[in-house]
């Protein structure tokens, strides 16, 4: 399967391909710059916050997990990508953003969009896979009217997704990982792609329990 650029209205220009963060809430613009998270790690949320929220911060910090970009986690979303064949690969975090401690995509003069650190909570496919818990196969996201709708279809022009929960041993959902791409995938290569990315997400919590425990 080839991944050369080609145009169409999805794609960036090859010339000049835009840093992009994917879509936030109340806007279908896509055109921001590219988020770079902060250089230390977040040490807990503001007081106001959901108590699952807290709930993560507090077992981040316990494992002693950062929260900003990881080579590691880098890495890992990489391979994940690479077994997979697609073209982007996120470890995702859920705090008060979507936040990609582990990002995979194609080289910034690729012609294919660049994406920031940080997305929405409410935007994209993986506020459904914290939601069941289970790992959530879309070979075509526009086989299913249900998923079709989605400000990532419309900015960056995704047809495969592919995520599976990041679930504590205590039970605590702190996040995902998933991979995704322009191209549809034939529906016999969903349950290989399902369990490619069940098995990245068992190798992030290993990574994560691994941590020196704070």
């Amino acid at each position: 399967m080839s991944h050369h650029p080609n145009p169409n209205p999805y794609l960036a220009s090859p010339t000049a391909p835009p840093a992009l963060s994917l879509p936030r809430r109340g806007t279908r613009d896509a055109a921001r710059g590219l988020i770079t998270p902060p250089a230390t790690a977040v040490t807990g949320p503001q007081t106001q916050q959901a108590p699952e929220l807290a709930q993560r911060y507090e077992l981040l910090n316990r494992l002693g997990v950062p929260t900003v970009a990881s080579e590691d986690f880098d890495d890992l979303a990489r391979d994940m990508a690479a077994k997979a064949g697609f073209l982007y690969g996120f470890v995702n975090l859920f705090l008060e953003e979507q936040t990609f401690v582990g990002l995979h995509q194609p080289p910034a003069d690729s012609g294919y969009f660049i994406v920031g650190r940080t997305m929405s909570r409410d935007h994209g496919w993986c506020p459904d896979v914290m939601a069941r818990k289970k790992a959530l196969p879309l070979h075509d996201v526009h086989a299913s009217p249900r998923f079709s709708g989605n400000h990532v279809v419309d900015a960056v022009g995704i047809r495969s997704y592919f995520g599976a929960p990041l679930v504590h041993d205590s039970g605590t959902v702190l996040g995902t990982v998933c991979v995704i791409d322009p191209e549809k995938r034939p529906l016999s290569e969903a349950r290989r792609l399902r369990d490619i990315v069940i098995n990245a997400g068992a190798q992030v919590m290993d990574h994560m329990d691994r941590a020196p425990v704070r």
